[in-house]
């Protein structure tokens, strides 16, 4: 009789240690807003005898989720999703592919300055921006199909509260990493033809976020984040050359997403 009622809380004990794996595999979806900086978009068409710059202009995001999101398709929007694995749950280590599908637009009737060079001779003046790009307008630019941030990141979590059943959990994450851009070109300028819209691999980022998760019943979660972000775009095509230009990015996000323990069971 002893023996049984020592064995019972040794085996509850064992059983208890067992239930955690090794890792963590988790996946999330959700939508973004963004603030820009100024930056300055260098011009250079050599056939047309252009090369010069759009200094100090200020451009801003479309959100996309507060015009009638459920009766567009979801990617429309400005979309957000990460793909992660916290490898190890000693240390609360992991890795993340993370991209944001954001949108930089040229402010609405702004007056830019422009310096350089135009049809071979020096040019200082202004020119007004619509960044819709209508009939009326004399020129336009935007990433409207997205500046869009890829980033590989390294990931950390510190457990921060939960409950005792554990099935409310609250998590700190901490995530830096660096990619490529993959910005959708869409422009035109003066009296020149539109470009052909297009996606390419336009340059680098580099970006940093922190995050507080809260997850359900372990498997799901609502993640709000924070972010950091400078991208370098540089080749981006436009009509008879290209284009380049850095911005920097403030970024902030909320995630729905599910987690699914994986790996070898920990002893």
């Amino acid at each position: 009789m002893i023996m049984l009622v020592f064995a019972i809380p040794v085996f509850s004990m064992a059983q208890t240690k067992s239930r955690e794996r090794k890792g963590e595999f988790y996946f999330s979806w959700g939508y973004n807003t963004e603030w820009y900086t100024h930056s300055n978009v260098r011009i250079d068409q050599p056939a047309l005898g252009n090369d010069f710059t759009f200094r100090d202009i200020t451009g801003h995001d479309h959100r996309g989720w507060d015009e009638q999101l459920f009766t567009k398709a979801l990617t429309i929007p400005q979309y957000n999703y990460r793909l992660g694995y916290i490898f190890n749950k000693k240390k609360q280590l992991g890795i993340e592919i993370n991209f944001d599908h954001t949108k930089f637009l040229f402010g609405d009737d702004q007056l830019v300055h422009i310096v350089g060079k135009i049809n071979n001779k020096a040019y200082d003046g202004h020119v007004i921006f619509r960044d819709n790009g209508t009939a009326d307008s004399s020129s336009f630019y935007y990433l409207n199909n997205g500046a869009n941030f890829l980033l590989f990141n390294i990931v950390k979590r510190w457990r921060l509260l939960a409950n005792k059943k554990q099935t409310i959990q609250i998590d700190g994450f901490g995530k830096a990493g660096i990619g490529p851009v993959i910005p959708h070109v869409e422009n035109k300028f003066f009296d020149q033809p539109k470009n052909d819209p297009h996606f390419q691999f336009g340059g680098w980022n580099i970006g940093a976020e922190g995050a507080i998760r809260a997850t359900f019943f372990k498997y799901i979660y609502l993640e709000y984040t924070n972010k950091l972000d400078y991208a370098r775009y540089s080749g981006l095509k436009i009509y008879e050359g290209t284009a380049r230009q850095a911005f920097g990015t403030y970024e902030m996000m909320l995630n729905l997403g599910l987690s699914f323990p994986v790996g070898k069971r920990i002893n």
